[in-house]
């Protein structure tokens, strides 16, 4: 009995207090107590030497410049060198199914060569499942036109991140490897 007294109390202060019945006082006072506050910070502030003048200093020739230019020069050449090692780009391709269902992915594959003819389809299999993919392309807004087109026949069809062969004649080897083992 007496613990649902001191409940009862417990609530009806909660209840009391958050309708405004109780007033609790909050501290601070109001912003009239502050209004001839006035604090002097320069002591405190980081002093920094003037800047020299432009017109004073001498510019450097040109023919110091040349050397940059030839560092600059030689490593953008090295660096054309790497991309050119690398044998994949990254990039983003549209995904229309990903599921085990062998037989979908063929029917899905070719709905999408017989729908848009123009659009380069791809069918991928990922131990366990089978991924039909269309188009290859290196920024996600040029996906995104095809993926307008798709969308209303593929509603489930969304944009991901791929990784694709660099040369198209090693993509194509690779796919006529892929249909000569369907066949």
């Amino acid at each position: 009995m007496a613990g649902k007294k001191s409940i009862l109390i417990v609530v009806s202060l909660v209840l009391f207090s958050s309708c405004g019945i109780i007033n609790i006082r909050k501290s601070g006072g109001s912003a009239e107590m502050y209004s001839n506050y006035s604090e002097d910070l320069q002591s405190t502030r980081i002093q920094f030497e003037p800047l020299p003048d432009p017109e004073d200093s001498e510019f450097e020739s040109e023919i110091d410049a040349v050397p940059i230019d030839q560092e600059l020069s030689q490593r953008i050449d090295q660096i054309i060198r790497e991309n050119d090692k690398e044998r994949f780009l990254n990039g983003f391709t549209i995904l229309i199914y990903s599921g085990v269902g062998r037989d979908i992915a063929f029917e899905l594959r070719n709905e999408v060569y017989s729908e848009f003819p123009d659009i380069q389809t791809y069918m991928e299999y990922e131990q366990p499942r089978y991924l039909v993919k269309v188009g290859r392309y290196i920024n996600k807004i040029e996906a995104l036109a095809t993926y307008e087109k798709l969308k209303s026949l593929f509603p489930d069809a969304r944009i991901i991140s791929d990784r694709f062969l660099k040369d198209q004649d090693q993509q194509r080897k690779e796919e006529e490897k892929i249909e000569n083992a369907e066949r």
